[in-house]
Order: C-alpha cells, then sequence, then structure tokens
C-alpha cells in the first residue's frame, strides 16, 4: 500500500519536474541559437525549422527567438488556467535567455508570446491571416509582422516618361497582385486592431464581475446566510468562469456574444444572491440595464431618445430610468473606440456580438426584436442591431475573413491573452 502512494507521489512530482526540463532546456538553446525545437515536438518539420531560422536571419524583424515545445496532458482544451500557465511559461523563457528581441514560443499548436511589449499585435495580426497552414506558416507570419512593425514607409516611384514595355507591363501585373495583397493585409491589419479594443473592453466587463462577485463572498459566508443566497451566489461563480473561458477562446467578434450573456447570467445571479441575503424576493429575470448591463437586472422600461434619434422604451435599472425621467443623461457604459469614449452603442458594428450577448436570451426575443434594426441597429450603421452582425455573419459584403474562419477555424493556434 505503501508502495502505491509513493508511486502516486512520485508521478505527481514527475509533471513540474518534466515541465521544468522542456523550459530548462529550451532557456539554454536559445541562448546560443535564434530557433529551438524540442526533439517531441511536432509542430514544425526539420526543414521548416532551417528555413524559419533563415527567414529571422535575412529579413528585417531585428532578433527574434522561437521555442516549439511540445503539447501537455491538457494543451487545447480552453481551460484558462491552463492558458496562462503556458503563457506564463513563455514568459519565463523570454526571461530566462536575457537577450533583448521578440519572442515566440509554441507549445503544441498553441502560440503565445508571453504578452511581452512589442508582440502580442504581431501575434494577433498573424492569427489574423492564418488559414490553418500549421506551425510554420504562423511563426512565418509573425515574423513577417515584426519586420512590416519596423520598416519605414515606401517611398513614391518616379516616373521616367518612357512607354510601357512588356516587361513593364509584366511588371504592372505583378505589382497589381502585390497591391491587392498588401490591401488584404492593411484590411486585417485593420480589423484585427478593431477586435482587439472591443476585446479589451470584454475584458473589463469580465474583470468588473469578477470584482463584484469576490466583494459579495463575504456577506455569503456569513453564519446564518440563506443556503438559497449560497446557491445564487455559486451560480454566479459558474457564470463568471463560463465567461472567462468562452473570452480565452475568442478570436472573431461573434466569438464575444457567449461572454455576453454568462456576463449577464451572472450579474442576474448575484441579484438574486443579494435579494435573498436581504430577505427579499429575488428579482424577475429581465434583460440587463440598457444603459450599463454592469448595473444588473433592469426593472422598468423608460422611455429615451438617443442623439438625433427617435424616442423609443428601452429596459433600465432604477437609478438610471429616475435620471432619464429628471431630465439627465443617465450613466451609460462608456468604451474606447480609436482612442475615444463613447457609449457601447455607438461603438460600431464590431461591438455588436458582444453587447448583443448581454440582450439576446431575454423575453422570448422581444428585446432584440425591439432593437434589431432601429437604436443599435442605426446607431451601428445599419449592420442588423444584436445578435451576429450581417457584416461578420457569413462572410457578407464588409465582413470578409471575420465570418469565413480566418482565425484558425476552431482554435488550433488560439493560445490565450492572459
Amino acid at each position: 500500500m505503501r508502495a502505491a502512494v509513493l508511486a502516486v507521489v512520485a508521478l505527481l512530482l514527475a509533471a513540474p519536474a518534466a515541465h521544468a526540463q522542456v523550459e530548462a532546456a529550451a532557456i539554454r538553446a536559445l541562448q546560443e541559437d535564434n530557433v529551438y525545437v524540442h526533439p517531441a515536438a511536432t509542430s514544425l518539420s526539420a526543414e521548416e525549422e532551417d528555413a524559419l531560422r533563415e527567414r529571422i536571419a535575412e529579413g528585417d524583424a531585428g532578433p527574434v527567438f522561437v521555442a516549439v515545445l511540445p503539447a501537455g496532458e491538457r494543451a487545447g482544451d480552453g481551460d484558462p488556467r491552463v492558458l496562462a500557465a503556458q503563457q506564463q511559461q513563455a514568459r519565463a523563457i523570454a526571461e530566462g535567455v536575457g537577450q533583448p528581441g521578440r519572442y515566440a514560443v509554441m507549445i503544441g499548436s498553441d502560440f503565445y508570446t508571453g504578452g511581452l511589449p512589442g508582440t502580442e499585435r504581431a501575434r494577433e495580426l498573424a492569427l489574423a491571416g492564418y488559414d490553418g497552414g500549421g506551425g510554420a506558416e504562423l511563426l512565418n507570419d509573425f515574423v513577417d509582422e515584426l519586420a512590416t512593425a519596423r520598416a519605414p514607409a515606401p517611398a513614391p516611384a518616379e516616373e521616367d516618361g518612357g512607354g510601357a514595355s512588356l516587361f513593364g507591363l509584366a511588371g504592372i501585373a505583378v505589382a497589381g497582385g502585390a497591391v491587392v495583397v498588401a490591401v488584404r493585409r492593411r484590411r486585417r491589419r485593420r480589423e484585427a486592431a478593431a477586435f482587439a479594443e472591443v476585446k479589451e473592453n470584454a475584458r473589463d466587463d469580465l474583470v468588473a464581475l469578477g470584482d463584484d462577485i469576490r466583494a459579495l463572498e463575504l456577506d455569503v459566508d456569513m453564519p446564518g446566510a440563506p443556503v438559497t443566497a449560497r446557491s445564487d451566489y455559486a451560480e454566479a461563480v459558474g457564470a463568471y468562469e463560463r465567461a472567462n473561458r468562452e473570452f480565452t477562446l475568442a478570436h472573431r467578434p461573434a466569438d464575444l456574444e457567449p461572454v455576453g450573456s454568462a456576463l449577464a447570467d451572472g450579474r442576474w445571479s448575484m441579484a438574486c444572491a443579494r435579494a435573498r441575503l436581504e430577505d427579499r424576493p429575488p428579482p424577475e429575470r429581465r434583460s440587463p440595464c440598457f444603459f450599463n448591463p454592469r448595473h444588473g437586472p433592469s426593472v422598468r422600461e423608460v422611455e429615451w431618445a438617443p442623439e438625433f434619434g427617435a424616442t423609443r422604451l428601452v429596459p433600465a435599472c432604477e437609478a438610471d430610468a429616475q435620471r432619464v425621467e429628471r431630465g439627465e443623461d443617465p450613466q451609460a457604459r462608456e468604451v474606447m473606440v480609436g482612442g475615444q469614449r463613447m457609449p457601447y452603442w455607438n461603438a460600431g458594428p464590431m461591438y455588436a456580438p458582444f453587447a448583443g450577448g448581454y440582450f439576446g436570451g431575454f423575453g422570448g426575443g422581444l428585446f432584440p426584436g425591439l432593437m434589431m434594426g432601429t437604436l443599435l441597429g442605426s446607431a451601428m450603421g445599419g449592420f442588423g442591431g444584436f445578435g451576429v452582425p450581417v457584416a461578420y455573419g457569413d462572410g457578407g459584403d464588409g465582413g470578409g475573413d471575420w465570418g469565413g474562419g480566418d482565425f484558425g477555424g476552431g482554435g488550433d493556434f488560439g493560445g490565450g491573452d492572459f
């Protein structure tokens, strides 16, 4: 019996030890070379490793260090704790090498940069252009994006006044193809940058819910607290964990819709727990306060008109309803868009799926139907209001690469954002 127990303990200790050995091997190798591929890793072949090393040496990306490691037992399962640990491992490798430069670590099929300065944007842009071609394609694009960020703006071409020769026409055709590629890459960069901004705003809502849940924990743990309050609190925690998991896996706007839905669930469960702690009946399940979903479930509707818009009924918390009835501005949820703060309903179509997640499951579709094509439809440029906008649904006009899966189609190279 004792031997069996010791064997289990040995296995538990062996995993962290093996993890540390892999990390130490990568650090030693990268102190001598720019690319290290662990013998057990399968994401990069020997030929692809040599090509990547040459690309770094001959390119204009500056010092770049890449480690390709084998997948752990739980790699790719979407667990935020696993993703956070792998992101921390990427940072630890970069700090262990101790040389200035940009770092990328591929663990199985997950791609990380440790969140180090100057790398996350290139990582997001590489993911934006990824079409499932494998680890080599993703790492090559990452190196190219680093080089693009360092490159000076091209000088305007000079005219020679001569006629167009056959070679000139061929050159024009090649240049035209290059322009198409460049335009597509620029569009992807803009979309990736806009999505990163939306995701940062979504992260703020996620963090706010986590903070509020922790603040409520003391009251729920007090002696004599109702069992039903503890049950509601547990549901709020579960909703937060679900939102965190969906947030970690999100790589395009539509992926943020379940994040908003989970956050709405968490806010309602918290409102129920507070009511039970105060010996009040739990609130009716209603859509969140339109003006700021962080305010929790709405209590009634109030007539309100957006700037340059028609008056309509919107659900509101009591405090905001009274502000509107007094002729004051409600406490709107403001987000950062292009460096400017604005109410979320003016933030553009990229924000619509996340915002729609807050309201999509309430009232049998009545509330989304009321808003669709009216307030949010017009404020967001006519993209259809809440839900998944046409522009980002199936590659429709204006949507292009977001709806068709250019972020990986299943998250194989998702990595984390921690």
